[in-house]
């Protein structure tokens, strides 16, 4: 039985599916945001939450650890670079999940992971103010 088991292993092996979760993580952070099936979403999401994590200590071990969880070193850039500092007040909930709908072939759910702060307003200082009369 699978009682207390947290990770979801997709029907892939264990080098298999840690590729794949890094692999999603690191184009979440290219992209800002992808489209993949909603188990896949909710297992990269823990993964995502916890890079962020470490980068906003912003230090060369922390920028170390997740150049070797990520696949790409401008991914780790943008990470310390944008991502982080815009997470800097966050306790947590880096990403969101929306769901689009089942998938036409093979009916699987599919979702768009994103960043929190992707499509948020814009603070009303960096807008100029219109005066009315």
């Amino acid at each position: 039985m699978r009682h207390q088991r947290v990770v979801k292993k997709f029907g892939r092996s264990t080098a298999h599916r840690a590729m794949l979760m890094k692999s999603l993580v690191t184009n979440l952070i290219i992209a800002e945001s992808i489209k993949t099936t909603l188990p896949k979403a909710k297992q990269a999401r823990k993964d995502a939450d916890k890079i962020v994590t470490i980068a906003k200590k912003g230090d060369l071990a922390a920028r170390r650890l997740a150049a070797s969880r990520l696949m790409e070193p401008k991914a780790v850039q943008k990470l310390f670079d944008k991502i982080a500092p815009a997470m800097k007040d966050r306790k947590g909930g880096y990403t969101r999940i929306v769901k689009l709908g089942t998938r036409k072939g093979d009916a699987a759910e599919t979702c768009v992971l994103q960043w929190t702060y992707v499509g948020e307003a814009k603070p009303a200082a960096e807008e100029p103010a219109k005066e009315v009369k």
